[in-house]
Formats: C-alpha cells, structure tokens, sequence
C-alpha cells in the first residue's frame, strides 16, 4: 500500500512539473507567435486534428486567419494558407524555412537524415541538390528515357485493351496508374519492373514490394516519441523496431542493386551512371491557397477547364511540386509521364461513369491528398488502339 502511494505521488508529481513547465514555455512563446487555438497541456493541439486534416485546416484558418499556429506535444508548427504568406516563406524568406524538421522515420529509414528529401539545407543537401539536377532530372537524361517511358505507356494500354476488349468494362484507374508510375521510376534507376504484369524476379518483387509498402507507411505514421521526446524509449506502439528491421531489409535490397550494376556495366540505368561517376570524379499549406477565391473562381469546385488557356500566371496560384529552394526537383519527369499517359488514354479508349451518378471527388489525406473513394469508370477501346499497339 505504501509502494503505491509513493508511486503515485512521484507520477504525480512529474506530470505536475512537466505541465508547468510546458505553460511557462508556452507563455514566453506566445509573444511572437501567430495567433493559436487554446491548446492542451502536453499535447498541445492534437485533439483537433480530425480526417480529411487539409479541411480540418481550412476551417481554422477561416477562424484564426490565413497564419496561425498549432503545438503538436514539443514540436512547433505555423500554417501559412495566403499567396502571399507562402511567397514570403518559400521565395523571399526561403532560406529560413529551408530545413525539414528531424524525425524517427528519418534517421531510421533515411540515413540519419542525410537524404535530400531530408536532409537540412547546407553543403551536403546542396550537392545533393546539384547531383539530381544535372544527373537525373535534366532534359538531357529525362530525354534518353522517353523510349522507357513509352513502352510502360503502351503496357498499360494493352492491360486495358484486354480487360475492354468485348465492350466497356469497368476498371479501377488508381492501381493501374500506381503500376505506372513505379516502374518508369525503378526502371530508370535500375533497370528493372517490379509491379504489374511481365515481372522477372518475382519472388524479388514481392519482396520490393512489400518494403515499399512499408516505407511509405512509417514514413507518414504518427510516432508518439517524434512530439513527445520523453516517451521515446518506449516505442509504444512498436514503430521503432518494426523500422529498424525495414531498414536492415533495404539496405540488402541496395547493396545487391549495386552490386549487380557492378558486374553489369552496360545497363543504361541511373545507378550505372553514378558508378561511373564514382570512378571518375573525386508544410506551407497549399490546399488553402488553391481554394482562395481571389485567385480562383468557384475554388472549391471540380472545374479542370479553368486550365484550358495555357500556363498558370502565378507561381502561388497551383503548387503541386513545392516552390523555393526545397521544391521537388521532378516536377519535369512528372509532367513528362502525365502527359504522355493522360494524353494515350484519351486518344485510345472511350470513358463514361459506371452509373449517372456524379463521380465523388471527396478527400483523404495520408502523406499526399487523394481521392476518398478509388475513380472507377468504365472504358472501351477506339480503333486507333490497334494501330498504337501495333507499333514497334
């Protein structure tokens, strides 16, 4: 009886010096901060968050203002959702806002956060920065991959063709499309398909498969000890562990692509390119702004015609790839396969809804925005189809 009683009050106790000094931080900081919601002790603002988080968002900025702050446990955030608040953040102001914040996912599975989606802003990211642009993503070598891109291009028309061959058939475009994409980007990095049909090694794939499934998981998940630090040792739902073994996992899977480059010089694949190298060299908001209606008429609508007349005249009108210094350096890759795909299902197959009912364009937020419910349609080959595929 006396063991529990001592425990208590030492529980009590350090939550009770833990609360305190958490408000008199708060206090000190609340000066200069943006203007914020009443939060709660230790875990500041965590119980607003509710699904879609961007609408959850959208509603407080129309509460708080198009800048305001939010506390999740230690960690600070301030959400900017005006034109011009992001321009000042990510153009004119960009250098302060350069780093990325240090979390478990990223020392654990991105090599103690020396990657350049992780990695802070200074010589190394910049170098990094430098290597991809020139090496990767220039029009030169997105150039010399246009046949790769074509040919995963035509593979999904022909999985197409043959699910519609009999007349329109239904088909769920989000799987086809994820197929795509992966394997134009595997393939240019080291030469191989892992998804869809037509794979090799597959019981390798598989496994590719499996690790990247995971990685994207716990590179978006929510760990406890990233907000709350003194609850770290106790890896309370296990993420730590399970992130430890993925990482064990992918460095086999990178060590044996390299090595396999090694043997194999004449693969024209992105770790070719680089061993080559190697031996002969030494949270804006954007979701707000999209729907401001100074920029936008009816924001919040589904109208893609609005595009229709050429380029987008403000830089922070649309920004699907970022925008300043840590921008995403694969917007022209991306542009490049969405044209190419968009523009081979619309000339080669007929589309039409599944039902007359209007197609739910609701939300969902994981690490990137998507549709709720997956775009299933119905689609029907044109005869130009035959003459595409027929195309060496």
């Amino acid at each position: 009886m006396e063991n529990t009683l001592l425990y208590s009050v030492i529980l009590f106790t350090f939550f009770l010096v833990l609360s305190i000094n958490l408000l008199l931080r708060t206090r000190k900081q609340r000066k200069n901060l943006p203007p914020s919601p009443l939060s709660l002790p230790i875990i500041g603002h965590f119980h607003l968050l509710k699904q879609p988080i961007h609408r959850t968002l959208e509603a407080l900025s129309q509460k708080y203002g198009p800048v305001f702050s939010l506390k999740f446990g230690s960690r600070l955030a301030i959400i900017v959702s005006s034109p011009s608040g992001v321009e000042e953040c990510l153009v004119k102001k960009d250098i302060v806002f350069s780093n990325r914040p240090h979390v478990l996912s990223g020392r654990i599975l991105n090599y103690n956060d020396t990657t350049m989606g992780t990695a802070d802003y200074g010589d190394h990211w910049r170098n990094l920065r430098r290597i991809s642009a020139i090496e990767i993503f220039s029009s030169t070598r997105l150039n010399a991959f246009l046949g790769m891109r074509k040919d995963e291009v035509k593979l999904l028309l022909s999985r197409l063709y043959r699910v519609s061959i009999h007349g329109f058939s239904k088909v769920e475009l989000r799987p086809l499309l994820f197929d795509l994409t992966s394997n134009i980007m595997m393939r240019m990095i080291a030469g191989k398909r892992y998804y869809g049909e037509g794979v090799k090694e597959i019981e390798k794939a598989r496994e590719f498969r499996e690790m990247m499934e995971e990685f994207i998981h716990y590179s978006g998940a929510a760990v406890a000890g990233d907000f709350l630090p003194f609850l770290q040792w106790l890896d309370l739902n296990g993420y730590v562990n399970k992130m430890d073994r993925l990482s064990k996992r992918m460095d086999v899977l990178l060590q044996g692509l390299i090595d396999e480059h090694r043997v194999d010089r004449k693969r024209s694949t992105m770790i070719s390119h680089f061993l080559t190298l190697q031996e002969s060299q030494p949270e804006y908001y954007t979701d707000e702004i999209i729907k401001d209606p100074t920029l936008w008429d009816e924001p919040t609508s589904f109208k893609p015609e609005r595009f229709e007349n050429g380029r987008v005249d403000q830089a922070c009108k649309l920004m699907p790839f970022g925008l300043g210094r840590r921008a995403c350096p694969g917007d022209g890759l991306a542009n490049r396969v969405m044209a190419l795909t968009l523009g081979s299902l619309i000339q080669c197959f007929e589309w039409k809804r599944v039902s007359e009912k209007e197609i739910d364009m609701a939300e969902f937020t994981t690490i990137t925005i998507c549709k709720a419910e997956p775009l299933v349609v119905m689609c029907k080959g044109r005869p130009i189809l035959d003459i595409v595929l027929s195309r060496g």
